[in-house]
């Protein structure tokens, strides 16, 4: 029964990459400014998400005094929602 489920587990990634390689053969490789473009949004995706996290947790910590506690705690998690927002783009097919 484990070997069944050892199966399954492969199943998905290759799957994943029959698509990938067919993708590929039928679109090509992508051109220089599409792979520009790419990293310039992807850039956008991290850094918008994590400026907004320090505008807003230095505003909260101005109004109640409370030192940079807000800010660097929004800051990380505006980071870290941007970083997850690029991982899902560039995982995208």
């Amino acid at each position: 029964m484990s070997e069944h489920n050892d199966d399954d587990s492969l199943v998905e990634p290759v799957r994943r990459k029959r698509r990938r390689r067919e993708f590929w053969e039928h679109h090509g490789e992508r051109s220089l400014g599409r792979n520009l473009a790419m990293i310039g949004s992807l850039g956008w995706l991290v850094v918008t998400p994590t400026l907004i996290g320090l505008f807003v947790g230095r505003w909260i910590d101005h109004r109640a005094e409370s030192g940079i506690f807000w800010t660097v705690s929004l800051l990380f998690a505006g980071l870290y929602i941007g970083c997850w927002l690029a991982w899902r783009k560039v995982m995208e097919p």
